[in-house]
């Protein structure tokens, strides 16, 4: 499933469940008497408030949202958004592979890497072939470009 995907099945279960569930606390404790001294009121509402915020945010990021299907790139063999990246490490001789992705859309255990991470950030603009050095917490790293597809 695609970010935007992901973020619009979250929004539903925030819309549809999420809510009346927090609706249904805020009854219940607003029925056990004094609001002021009411532990489950308090919580409840503060549940209430993180629920409406990451809708509010959710609707926001889906409204700006630019969909972008990978296998309709003409990007001449350049990496770019989206694309997935076959690399070497130039001193273990690892092959690893990642998928450009989105910030909402990054795992790392699924390869898939935020624009805004250093490896991709090193990445956007090269082709195959071509060598980039990375900023690693344990130092720079050096990868070769195997090669690089838009699937």
């Amino acid at each position: 499933m695609f970010g935007a995907a992901l973020l619009k099945e979250e929004l539903h279960q925030l819309k549809t469940k999420e809510r009346r569930i927090v609706i249904d606390a805020i009854a219940e404790a607003r029925s056990h008497g004094d609001l002021s001294e009411n532990a489950e009121y308090d919580a409840a509402k503060e549940r209430q408030a993180f629920v409406e915020g990451r809708i509010a945010e959710l609707e926001g990021k889906l409204s700006a949202a630019q969909i972008i299907d990978p296998t309709t790139l003409d990007a001449e063999g350049r990496v770019v958004f989206a694309a997935t990246v076959d690399l070497e490490d130039l001193d273990s001789g690892a092959k690893v592979t990642y998928q450009i992705v989105g910030l909402d859309e990054a795992d790392l255990k699924l390869s898939k890497v935020s624009v805004t991470s250093p490896i991709a950030r090193a990445l956007i603009g090269k082709s195959a072939g071509d060598v980039v050095e990375v900023q690693a917490p344990s130092g720079p790293r050096e990868y070769e470009i195997l090669e690089v597809r838009y699937i």
